[in-house]
């Protein structure tokens, strides 16, 4: 398996479709709905979402691709594309410059590659599973921070009403506990920031494999933690993540595990 060269063309495929997104801001088409109103989609998502899977098709016809707008099969052996053109289409939507493109690859369910790209910044973050993380090609490492007090930690909510009700306790703990709280809306920029010491933690529920499976590896590759709530190892198929640096993981998942919905 070519695994630089499905680097190379991830990289390729998130620029392009990144390209294709800020060329649009401010005027994101028509703007359609899925679950709620919450939960929304624009033509430009669709579009960037062509662009990337014609990319990928034009080079490995055979390889299989889950994407969030057209969906796919979410295959566990051999290679897997898992695409999300625009993560942060609220923020795309009100031209609010907090959004990226994300592209994994996983071979036999294994992350072996991943790309974000936030065009906002011209920032793209790169890693794969047997080398470093990389911000336009300077080595990231996570931040030092050993304590919550002293950490700058992110979170997000899921779209319906009551999922956001029962991430309140935890948003209130996190508060109470931590220097200071964000929730700026792309999960996958969120583990981008925790990989290069933006961010010093970061915790979801309720996610799908589209927002997770590359900052995931960015965020290990750059030396820091990722798991589930309940500590287990990370599956990108599994809906509770918790990243950090590493140093301060054990204390965010006991202050998470604490509360009381």
């Amino acid at each position: 398996m070519d695994i630089a060269k499905i680097k190379e063309v991830a990289v390729a495929a998130a620029k392009e479709a990144g390209k294709m997104a800020l060329s649009r801001l401010g005027s994101p088409g028509k703007i359609s709905y899925k679950s709620g109103l919450n939960d929304l989609v624009t033509e430009v998502d669709k579009q960037c979402e062509e662009i990337i899977v014609d990319i990928i098709k034009k080079h490995f016809p055979d390889h299989s691709i889950l994407a969030e707008e057209s969906g796919g099969n979410a295959v566990r052996e051999g290679v897997l594309w898992v695409i999300d053109p625009i993560d942060g289409t609220t923020n795309y939507a009100h031209s609010f410059p907090f959004f990226c493109t994300s592209i994994g690859v996983m071979v036999d369910n294994e992350t072996q590659a991943g790309v974000v790209y936030d065009p906002s910044r011209d920032e793209l973050f790169v890693a794969e599973k047997n080398g470093g993380s990389f911000l336009n090609d300077k080595r990231l490492n996570v931040s030092t921070v050993s304590a919550v007090k002293s950490s700058l930690v992110a979170t997000g909510f899921a779209y319906h009403m009551s999922s956001k009700m029962e991430m309140l306790p935890y948003f209130r703990c996190m508060l109470h506990q931590a220097q200071a709280v964000r929730r700026a809306g792309s999960a996958a920029l969120d583990l981008c920031y925790v990989a290069c010491g933006r961010f010093d933690g970061f915790w979801e529920f309720k996610l799908n494999p589209w927002d997770t499976v590359a900052g995931e590896l960015i965020v290990r590759r750059a030396g820091g933690r990722v798991t589930t709530l309940d500590g287990s190892d990370y599956d990108i198929f599994k809906k509770t993540i918790v990243a950090t640096n590493g140093k301060v993981h054990k204390e965010i998942l006991g202050l998470l595990n604490s509360v009381q919905n």
